[in-house]
């Protein structure tokens, strides 16, 4: 197939890039590579990608409606991996017209895309932030989503509701993923993981929101992308079952799914702070603060309509995720030190 991977310099992105190639597929790669994190580090990503059999990188916004338009209509692709997006749930309340741009117009664009070229199946990232401040957990896709605590968790939501009544008008199979908080090698920096590991390195207090009650479900990047891979090649249906009498949030009666990916199995955040200080040989000074805005108390995956539809990817238990980001991280820097240095006068 030749697939399209929007956000290809991304965490995501990359990896999935990876399989895709590694299986044999076409894969043209996106990403507008700005600045919302160090941009470096999203060239190092493509730098393990450029060069490989299949691989095209093109430096594109999806925000930008002719340019998009203009390479749907060159390339003809089979299938649409959607990951490109303004991430980040603090970052909305400084810069909220970013995610206006990216994940609304620009999503639009992408189903544009899709349309006009008759694309087989769109997946494209959601998000375990539109359950806002929901209560009940685990988190099931059924679950009513209507009270968002952030605007990017807004955004999202709006994706799954536009790619829906693109389902229904044009009948294009979509797929919309609940990410659940994704960690792992060649991760981003803005996630608190990745934070806690350079201020435990350095010494510094890190900071501990909600007084460290938080609960995760982290998810291991490999047990992401095999989810992703396994749902790429099921193109959504309609759901037999769906009733608009009693009409199920997460199903629906056109071609168009939404499944939860995650561990299921939600960790506290001091548990994963020792772990990370275990896999570190380092204590953390630990700095306990209220919530933050835009915040949750917890978030718990019930994945049990994407083990139904996909089978469920083997979980990687926290140590064994942690463990690998951390040699890989000391790995990283060391590089990152050895250029700088080699490119100091």
């Amino acid at each position: 197939m030749k697939v399209l991977v929007t956000g290809a310099a991304g965490f995501i992105g990359m990896y999935v890039c990876q399989r895709l190639l590694a299986r044999g597929d076409e894969v043209v790669g996106i990403d507008s590579l700005n600045d919302y994190y160090d941009v470096a580090l999203k060239q190092a990503r493509l730098a393990r990608l450029e060069g490989q059999p299949g691989f095209r990188f093109v430096r594109l916004d999806i925000a930008d409606s002719a340019a998009l338009a203009d390479l749907f209509a060159s390339q003809h692709f089979s299938r649409v991996v959607h990951l490109a997006a303004q991430a980040g749930v603090r970052y909305s309340l400084q810069n909220p017209r970013a995610y206006a741009q990216s994940n609304l117009l620009g999503f639009v664009n992408v189903l544009e895309g899709c349309r006009q070229s008759a694309v087989e199946h769109l997946v494209y990232a959601s998000s375990s932030s539109v359950y806002g401040g929901n209560a009940k957990m685990p988190f099931a896709e059924s679950d009513a989503v209507d009270h968002p605590v952030s605007l990017y968790a807004a955004t999202k939501k709006s994706n799954e509701l536009m790619a829906h009544s693109y389902s229904h008008l044009f009948a294009l199979p979509a797929t919309g993923l609940r990410f659940f908080t994704v960690y792992g090698p060649w991760g981003r920096p803005d996630m608190a993981y990745w934070g806690f590991t350079e201020k435990i390195l350095r010494g510094e207090a890190i900071d501990v929101f909600n007084h460290g009650q938080m609960l995760r479900d982290f998810t291991y990047i490999d047990d992401i992308v095999e989810g992703v891979i396994r749902v790429l090649d099921k193109p959504a249906t309609p759901d037999p079952a769906f009733d608009p009498q009693q009409p199920d949030a997460g199903s629906a009666r056109v071609p168009h799914r939404l499944f939860n990916i995650g561990n299921s199995e939600p960790v506290q955040l001091l548990h994963f702070i020792g772990t990370l200080e275990a896999a570190l040989g380092r204590a953390a000074v630990k700095r306990f603060l209220p919530m933050q805005d835009g915040d949750v108390p917890a978030t718990y995956a019930d994945t049990r309509r994407l083990a139904e539809w996909v089978g469920l990817p083997a979980k990687t238990s926290i140590e064994a995720g942690v463990a690998r980001f951390v040699d890989w991280f000391k790995a990283y820097k060391a590089d990152e030190s050895a250029c700088a240095r080699k490119a100091a006068p």
